[in-house]
């Protein structure tokens, strides 16, 4: 397997563990989704909402969409779960778009990502995709762990589109397109 090829799967990955992840939430009852907890953002909505907000950047940087730093200023929350979830799908489809129209060359070639107060930065497409998935992984295991103190069991997240997972779960797997 090749690093696009690999990159491509994650962007797979990520669109399924959302799912999963925001299927647990949709479950949640009222008041736990926004209710204050102990993690590094102080709910499951704003946890959610961070991946999002970054995600939206990280895209805008990838596809040069001049946006800059503003694609995270300007991100708006989501108060609704479901809005949310419409929101993360959405998004995570344009994300496996995107690896889609890669090309093994594309993979090394720099784009500015506008770091603020740091400047204009050159960084390579292959390493800010690694970022993007590091980063949601990073936080949906926060999520994971929130679920913890609430009525919803934490969905299984580890699962890696393995003959052996897409087999157990076949049916998530059509319904998504994977």
């Amino acid at each position: 397997m090749t690093l696009l090829e690999h990159l491509r799967r994650m962007a797979r990955n990520n669109l399924w563990s959302n799912d999963r992840l925001y299927r647990a939430v949709l479950a949640l009852q009222p008041g736990e989704f926004e209710a204050r907890r102990t993690s590094f953002f102080p709910s499951i909505r704003e946890t959610l909402n961070h991946i999002l907000a970054v995600d939206h950047l990280y895209l805008d940087f990838l596809t040069d969409g001049g946006r800059g730093a503003a694609a995270y200023d300007d991100f708006v929350p989501f108060d609704n779960a479901a809005d949310l979830a419409a929101a993360q799908a959405d998004f995570d489809r344009k994300l496996i778009a995107f690896c889609d129209g890669l090309t093994d060359a594309d993979l090394d070639r720099r784009v500015i990502t506008d770091r603020r107060e740091d400047g204009m930065i050159p960084e390579r497409i292959g390493d800010i995709l690694g970022h993007v998935f590091l980063h949601d992984i990073h936080h949906r295991g926060q999520v994971h762990a929130m679920f913890s103190g609430t009525s919803v069991a934490p969905p299984q997240l580890d699962e890696f589109l393995l003959d052996y997972d897409i087999k157990l779960r076949k049916d998530e797997v059509e319904w998504l397109g994977l």
